[in-house]
């Protein structure tokens, strides 16, 4: 049940569960208290770890966090596109969670006025979000007026010995890197399995082989199921950047093109 305050304003805070997110609605309920509505756009491929996420943020906050979802998740987005996403065609995004959550926001501004508090940080000015171009939604970047940079976030989430998922986006992206694809083999070969019988349906309906990993990207197979020979046969990649990759992109394993 969504609750406006006494005014007849409906707070929400768009918890994606990232770092970034987490820390802004744990800090907002403290800093600002108020019967916040909270909700997250869940495309329907995460890995389990990220719904028990959100489901302890919601206790924690003591609010059930809403899935706004598309009419279908990211399997029944790729089959009607009748192709994977790619650099050029990052249709998942837009249809899973941008334009979701664009008409929920719409909805709710048929009943009275709407602030979404997003979870930008100080420490990134250039970086735009939120506005989703409704002009009866205001819009407020709380951790900026605190003036928090990703150092703030990272020690009030330990305070709040809160940990976040290493992956808080969909379970196979385009944008994976080759040991997050053999970390998904060896840790959920279901989901493994499914991505690849993706590729193939798709690959039927076109003609032609298409795949989840870009062919130019290294030496390695692009074909997920060319891919599990070589991890079956205990081919490992490098894991040379994995480290440095979390260290500058501590948002859960999160792009920052699906964050919210």
């Amino acid at each position: 049940m969504l609750e406006r305050d006494e005014k007849g304003i409906l707070h929400v805070v768009a918890l994606s569960g990232g770092k970034d997110s987490t820390a802004l609605a744990l800090r907002l309920a403290e800093m600002e208290p108020r019967q916040y509505n909270y909700v997250c756009t869940p495309t329907g491929d995460e890995l389990p770890e990220m719904f028990a996420h959100w489901r302890r943020i919601g206790e924690i906050l003591g609010r059930r966090i809403l899935p706004i979802m598309a009419h279908t998740g990211l399997s029944g987005i790729v089959r009607e596109e009748r192709m994977i996403p790619n650099h050029s065609a990052r249709f998942c995004t837009r249809k899973l969670k941008i334009e979701p959550y664009q008409a929920w926001l719409r909805a709710q501004v048929q009943h009275g006025p709407v602030i979404s508090y997003v979870g930008l940080r100080a420490d990134e000015p250039g970086r735009a979000g939120g506005a989703y171009d409704i002009a009866e939604v205001a819009v407020r970047f709380p951790m900026r007026e605190w003036g928090w940079g990703v150092a703030d976030v990272l020690s009030y989430l330990e305070q709040r010995d809160v940990s976040i998922p290493e992956r808080t986006d969909c379970a196979r992206c385009y944008e994976q890197q080759l040991i997050e694809w053999w970390l998904l083999w060896k840790q959920h070969p279901d989901i493994f399995a499914d991505a690849e019988q993706q590729e193939a349906e798709v690959s039927a309906m076109v003609g032609k082989p298409v795949s989840w990993r870009s062919p130019s990207r290294d030496a390695w197979p692009a074909q997920l199921k060319d891919l599990r020979v070589e991890f079956e046969r205990g081919r490992i990649p490098r894991d040379t950047k994995r480290v440095q990759r979390q260290r500058d992109l501590f948002r859960g394993g999160q792009c920052r093109v699906c964050s919210m």
